[in-house]
């Protein structure tokens, strides 16, 4: 039997567990304050435990921000990247998760199919953390709520808006929005079709998700204007897709249409001048650096949620 719990997708922990993560985030960070980023937390719960984290993907957020994590709360790193790793010459996923299960606690894998970071998980043991797929980026989302609450927003009835390419991020929004009971409007070009799985299950845990085409629609009244990069890792530089997205970009006419106190999030990395607009990236209504900060936060309690030392079951 797996001690822990993976944390593949946010619905994974649920509702509940979300808002534990949150509260506990805000905790532990208040009670940083002024400390060296390499000091661990004064309870240090992960003392002993180590980390295996699987890179098939480049980072610099998500690597960075695990790493500190679980160095905060006591524990230790270990990266590994498929170049110098085995799974770079053709080990099974079950196999490597086999065996990290057996000499590490935990397991953070970024990669490209969301099936590599299933079969991690049924076949590792320990909790299997997805640190990014083509499906989901569950761990983004949960610094984007923690960021969203700490600028004064509480999340039941806030009102989302997601401008530009259907992708990962924009499936696990969707994903928290049903989870914590928020609106989302979701503004694409036409032939963009978000991923039903994700809108019709939030649609049937009560969140209002509207597609529209129509980029001023999209923002008008929001409370949260979100984006990220047109052209994801991997893809080509396509100039089509650039001048199809172009009249979503984010820029100050566009966040006059939201609400006067409403923030801007993007996960970065940002391509200023094609998703959003220079005035507003480095603006007063953007928040993107707390948003990137808050992945060191939102990592270490998704972590103890995984480990079973935060929350309860999923809810």
């Amino acid at each position: 039997m797996m001690a822990g719990r993976n944390f593949l997708d946010l619905s994974d922990a649920g509702g509940n567990a979300i808002a534990a993560m949150i509260a506990d985030a805000i905790d532990r960070k208040a009670a940083r304050q002024g400390w060296p980023k390499g000091r661990p937390d004064a309870d240090a719960p992960l003392a002993g435990r180590v980390l295996a984290m699987v890179f098939e993907k480049n980072s610099t957020r998500t690597r960075v921000s695990f790493d500190i994590a679980i160095r905060q709360l006591g524990g230790t790193p270990l990266i590994l990247d498929s170049g110098t790793s085995q799974l770079g010459r053709g080990e099974t996923v079950a196999d490597t998760a086999r065996v990290l299960g057996r000499m590490c606690d935990a397991i953070m894998v970024r990669t490209d199919d969301h099936a590599k970071v299933e079969e991690m998980g049924r076949h590792a043991g320990v909790p299997v953390i997805n640190g990014l797929t083509d499906q989901s980026h569950p761990c983004q989302i949960v610094a984007d709520l923690l960021t969203i609450i700490e600028h004064g927003k509480p999340l039941p009835g806030l009102q989302m808006a997601w401008l530009g390419d259907c992708n990962n991020v924009m499936n696990s929004l969707v994903e928290a929005a049903g989870l914590t009971k928020f609106d989302m409007r979701l503004g694409t070009p036409a032939g963009y079709v978000p991923d039903a799985f994700y809108v019709d299950r939030a649609r049937a845990q009560g969140s209002a998700i509207t597609v529209t085409h129509d980029a001023a629609e999209t923002a008008q009244g929001a409370d949260v204007v979100v984006t990220d990069t047109w052209i994801s890792m991997g893809q080509d530089h396509a100039e089509e897709k650039l001048a199809e997205l172009a009249p979503y970009q984010v820029n100050a006419q566009l966040m006059a249409r939201a609400k006067p106190n409403a923030i801007f999030l993007h996960c970065l990395p940002a391509h200023v001048g094609e998703e959003v607009s220079e005035e507003v990236f480095e603006g007063p209504q953007s928040v993107v650096f707390d948003e990137a900060e808050n992945r060191i936060h939102a990592q270490k309690s998704i972590l103890l949620w995984s480990l079973g030392l935060l929350g309860s079951e999923a809810g």
